[in-house]
């Protein structure tokens, strides 16, 4: 019984001997992975900060200053974390970890999605506010209140417009996205359609009995 104690001890223990290479070269490319990550994230933010992206955003009066912030935080911070993820892969292929590579090889493929979904994100905020400003100004004339809610239907209408294709670029529910995007744009359209047809109605009743006047 004690020889296979010991037997069991000697055999587990040589086995972590053995393993303890494999460890320590993983757990040095992961630590060069985060320390590569976090260099990067600080060289992007020193560029940011060098070109003054932010203030340039803030100057259109689109979109604040902090907001900008918040926005290049949240896309350096995701670079980062893609940068250790891909050094993550070999990583766990030196600790044996096979299975979960599959996994990772995966998501690696999956993190382009996001990124650029983050970007679409920034940029239908930016068009939101752009819509918003325009609407506002082009439709003073029929009244302060009217104006204002025509500008604010406009950006939540990009803004919905906006979340409809992010989540098609994640490929979340992509069916129901296509069918909401292809639902609303059909209530728009037929909506303009009646609002033309019934406000325009005179106006073409009008322009008749002028030609017919002329051709008699």
């Amino acid at each position: 019984m004690i020889d296979i104690v010991n037997s069991v001890i000697f055999t587990t223990f040589n086995r972590v001997i053995d393993y303890l290479p494999n460890f320590f070269g993983g757990l040095a490319i992961l630590i060069f992975g985060i320390f590569l990550a976090t260099l990067l994230k600080k060289v992007l933010v020193t560029f940011f900060n060098f070109i003054r992206l932010d203030d340039l955003f803030q100057k259109t009066k689109l979109i604040t200053k902090q907001e900008v912030k918040i926005w290049l935080e949240v896309l350096t911070e995701i670079i980062r974390w893609s940068v250790i993820i891909l050094f993550l892969t070999p990583t766990l292929e030196v600790w044996y970890f096979s299975r979960a590579t599959v996994v990772i090889s995966q998501f690696i493929l999956y993190l382009p999605n996001i990124i650029v979904a983050v970007i679409i994100s920034f940029v239908g905020l930016i068009a939101s506010n752009l819509g918003y400003d325009i609407v506002k100004h082009s439709v003073k004339t029929i009244g302060a209140t009217s104006a204002n809610t025509l500008s604010v239907f406009t950006k939540w209408l990009i803004l919905f417009f906006t979340i409809l294709v992010v989540l098609n670029q994640l490929g979340v529910a992509q069916d129901l996205v296509r069918i909401l995007f292809t639902g609303i744009v059909a209530m728009v359209a037929l909506a303009g359609g009646l609002a033309f047809g019934l406000g325009g109605r005179e106006i073409a009743k009008d322009m008749l009995g002028e030609l017919k006047k002329k051709f008699k």
